[in-house]
């Protein structure tokens, strides 16, 4: 990807603190959970932490346990993607940190509608990169 020099770098600047606090919060979205629900009445099971305290004679206890160990999966390695992007950044390598954001917010699509952490900067740096081009 070629884009002027300056208008990277300032771009790149820009968004360094926004994708390390995307990694924050990629890397805790099973602590931090969202609201979902388990089996045919909806039980309410919000983060990794509340699914492993179900009772084991909970129904849906396996359920719960491994969606949000998938969310935890899903999560760090869309913040290791992210990381990448950071360095990425660092060193000015635009194609690099276009490829880490784009596989950081395709990791994230199977959460779609619980999460959009990725897909808004992945779409904004695509915007700031039109600009520079």
């Amino acid at each position: 990807m070629k884009l002027n020099d300056g208008g990277i770098r300032l771009m790149f600047e820009d968004m360094i603190p926004q994708v390390e606090e995307a990694v924050k919060i990629s890397r805790s979205w099973a602590n931090n959970g969202w609201s979902m629900g388990f089996g045919p009445k909806s039980a309410e099971v919000n983060s990794l932490e509340a699914a492993e305290a179900l009772p084991v004679s909970f129904i849906y206890r396996e359920d719960a346990v491994n969606y949000w160990h998938q969310v935890e999966l899903l999560g760090n390695d869309a913040a290791d993607s992210g990381e990448k992007a950071i360095s990425a950044m660092r060193s000015g390598d635009a194609t690099a940190v276009e490829n880490a954001l784009y596989l950081s917010q395709y990791i994230e699509k199977p959460l779609a509608g619980k999460t959009s952490t990725w897909k808004s900067l992945y779409e904004a740096l695509k915007e700031k990169t039109a600009e520079c081009a």
